[in-house]
């Protein structure tokens, strides 16, 4: 069954929201208890590599197709954003040792505004008025589930703190990754959406594979034992991760990282049900009034697109 591109797009982003949720659960908990940042972030990559290659493998022999040609802008904009993602990955992985899970999402999520901003620079994509309208009552939400320990508000005081240097740098740094991953999706001379999605994945993992080991080797040698140690719950990361990033690579190549980057944000809804359901964590009255901010936000997001 063919699905219409204006409804893929819908589609395969909230399903990478979930797939993504679960992940940063996996990886809280392996970085609470046996892992680094960069231990936890290598295991994303590390044990969704090798699933990531039999898929593509699989498409390709059952398409009938064949790899498309891979210019030199398509490496250009995949090693940032693959060095890009690695850093925002880390910045979250240390974010939730500072805030509760469902305020480090959070503060992650600053990446949607600065995805506009990106996308517009690098890609020259702007958004409508009425989509940007979305994006702005969206970043209301953020602020109101911003702020203190008790999330009480936010000042300009608080960007002095840890965990709001942390989740604006993530925020940044995904906003790259997003904004170059489209980048080098549309460098492919290839028609099939899925095909241009999982070729820049397949070749982004593998760079960021082979970052790590390097960085890690050098740097944190023990980590490469202790993820191998952690397989028995890091190949799930492996796995939630193949299945969010496959799905945000395919919105990414069929429509402009802001818009995706903005239905994303029910990610923020979903943690909460983890926070409140996995790691019993208190959510209070101003971030359920920041949810409910943020749940407009989407739903007119969604109608004006």
């Amino acid at each position: 069954m063919n699905i219409p591109m204006p409804d893929l797009w819908i589609i395969v982003t909230i399903a990478a929201a979930v797939f993504q949720t679960v992940r940063f659960m996996l990886q809280k908990q392996l970085s609470a208890v046996t892992l680094s940042a960069g231990g936890a972030t290598f295991s994303r990559f590390f044990y969704s590599l090798p699933f990531i290659l039999a898929l593509l493998g699989v498409y390709l022999l059952m398409s009938g197709k064949s790899l498309p040609a891979l210019p030199l802008p398509f490496w250009i904009y995949g090693v940032f954003g693959a060095a890009a993602q690695i850093a925002a990955t880390v910045c979250v992985v240390l974010l939730f040792k500072q805030r509760n899970f469902a305020v480090g999402i959070t503060f992650k999520k600053t990446e949607v505004i600065q995805t506009v901003l990106m996308g517009w620079v690098v890609l020259g994509e702007g958004v409508s008025l009425l989509g940007f309208a979305a994006i702005g009552l969206g970043i209301v939400g953020l602020l109101l589930l911003s702020g203190g320990e008790d999330a009480r508000g936010w000042h300009m005081g608080n960007i002095n703190k840890r965990a709001a240097v942390l989740g604006i740098a993530s925020g940044f740094l995904f906003s790259i990754s997003a904004v170059t991953y489209r980048g080098a999706s549309l460098t492919l001379l290839e028609d099939d959406p899925i095909l241009r999605a999982t070729v820049t994945l397949a070749a982004v993992v593998c760079m960021q594979t082979a970052i790590m080991v390097v960085w890690l080797r050098l740097r944190e040698p023990g980590q490469m034992r202790a993820v191998w140690s952690a397989r028995r719950v890091a190949v799930w990361i492996g796995l939630t991760s193949m299945g969010g990033s496959l799905c945000w690579f395919i919105a990414f190549t069929v429509q402009n990282a802001a818009y995706v980057k903005a239905l994303g944000q029910v990610e923020l809804i979903l943690s909460v049900a983890a926070s409140t359901l996995f790691f019993h964590e208190k959510i209070t009255g101003r971030e359920w009034a920041g949810m409910a901010v943020l749940i407009a936000s989407i739903l007119m997001l969604v109608l004006v697109i």
